[in-house]
């Protein structure tokens, strides 16, 4: 991660290319990427949690925060990155997608003067509903 924040900040463009895996390769923009860029001021890189990567690896996961300022306005660019060897060499394979879920309802809602699913035959709010 380290080498591909170094080659934004270099421009090595080749480098960037070269470290992605074939599929991302597929939808690298050569000219989107000078782009962004050669658009931001790099103001650093700051690793979090790592998963896998070792010497006996062939995954693994690095969670960084990248910064940067576009038209005097900073940035926080948070990822959860996920890499992968491929001919023996580590190369960004994408991202882990870290939007929260929502939360969907199993059982129906229990409005506050339904009776009570407890089965006492108080209104929901007079019983199990009542605020502590």
């Amino acid at each position: 991660m380290r080498s591909r924040y170094t080659a934004f900040v270099k421009r090595d463009y080749a480098h960037l290319e070269r470290t992605l895996s074939a599929e991302q390769r597929a939808d690298f923009n050569l000219t989107e990427t000078k782009r962004w860029a050669e658009s931001s001021e790099w103001l650093g890189l700051k690793i979090g949690e790592t998963t896998g990567g070792g010497p006996d690896d062939s995954e693994g996961t690095v969670a960084f925060t990248a910064r940067f300022r576009v038209n005097g306005q900073e940035h926080d660019h948070v990822e959860l990155a996920t890499f992968g060897r491929e001919n023996g060499a580590w190369v960004y394979t994408g991202q882990v997608d870290t939007t929260p879920k929502p939360v969907r309802r199993e059982t129906p809602k229990v409005g506050r003067n339904d009776p009570c699913p407890c089965g006492s035959g108080k209104k929901y709010k007079k019983c199990c509903g009542q605020a502590a």
